[in-house]
């Protein structure tokens, strides 16, 4: 609804990711974008690692062949976890929510769409398109209180593109783990590893090892190129592989809360909408707390997701 309103008000635009938490909401973003694009508005997305030197760096050598053809991808974002806000006295179910919303799915996807869809947008940036195809495995093991909501707290997702590669995706929020925020491409002639803010490599067969350190911050660098471009009058709109990075993190939820092969075909046709019935504060959003106060999950094998 913010992008929505805000092309039609002819705004230059910074949208944070994820742009959507749902099909139909993807659908919506797609829409408004074409609007936008007629208008010739400049639109920014938050997905600092496409503007980071050591990704844009390597990325383009391993589009130029230096690692032959990509065969599988690894990403992960693994993590203990983030915030949680604890209920206040008085407060009504969706003051609750939306002041807690990392652990709801209305308001934030779930990680795999609110933090992990850096990687796997850095993932589509290399493979060059969306996968067409998912399945994977999650879960809710140690995230279980009041304060957390329904998402879970660990995905495994495999991604299957046109051209057959794999991308697997990793993220996890567990405290006392292994932890990592990087992506990773390898091909027929070598291997690419870049740390989401740290350090690239790049191993081709037969070589030594390409470094490259993390350069200037990504998150300010996007905004240095908005600028630039709304200064220049030149095109700048980077919504469109972005709304597909933010549909390939809810593809990846609904293979692993419904446990089914799930194609993108199906996921961007699926009716099921988040959105809650209104949006004052005295609404009721879908999920509720059980007798005990905690919030029912998906459970694989179901919860339909179509």
């Amino acid at each position: 609804m913010q992008f929505e309103a805000a092309v039609e008000a002819g705004k230059i635009i910074f949208a944070e990711k994820p742009v959507a938490v749902d099909a139909p909401g993807y659908r919506r973003v797609l829409a408004a974008n074409e609007k936008a694009k007629a208008k010739k508005l400049a639109v920014a997305v938050g997905h600092h690692l496409r503007h980071e030197v050591k990704h844009r760096e390597v990325i383009q050598r391993i589009h130029d062949g230096a690692i032959g053809d990509v065969k599988f991808q690894r990403a992960y974002f693994n993590s203990g976890g983030v915030w949680t806000r604890p209920r206040k006295e008085g407060m009504t179910e969706m003051e609750f929510q939306v002041n807690n919303w990392y652990y709801f799915n209305w308001l934030s996807g779930d990680h795999i769409a609110e933090q992990h869809v850096h990687d796997l947008d850095v993932m589509n940036w290399i493979a060059q398109g969306h996968p067409v195809e998912a399945n994977g495995m999650g879960g809710r093991q140690v995230r279980i209180s009041p304060n957390h909501g329904e998402i879970f707290d660990h995905h495994a997702v495999e991604f299957t593109y046109a051209d057959g590669s794999k991308g697997f995706s990793f993220c996890r929020h567990i405290k006392n783990c292994w932890n990592s925020f990087s992506e990773h491409a390898h091909g027929t002639k070598g291997s690419a590893s870049i740390q989401g803010h740290g350090k690239a490599e790049l191993f081709i067969d037969g070589q030594d090892a390409q470094v490259w350190d993390r350069g200037p911050d990504g998150h300010q660098v996007e905004h240095d190129n908005l600028f630039a471009a709304i200064d220049a009058g030149t095109e700048h709109n980077e919504m469109g592989y972005s709304a597909d990075s933010t549909m390939t993190a809810i593809l990846g939820r609904m293979a692993t809360y419904s446990g089914k092969q799930i194609t993108w075909d199906q996921a961007i046709a699926s009716e099921v909408d988040l959105s809650p019935p209104g949006y004052s504060f005295d609404d009721k959003p879908q999920p509720e707390p059980g007798p005990d106060g905690i919030y029912p999950c998906a459970i694989p094998g179901v919860t339909k997701v179509l």
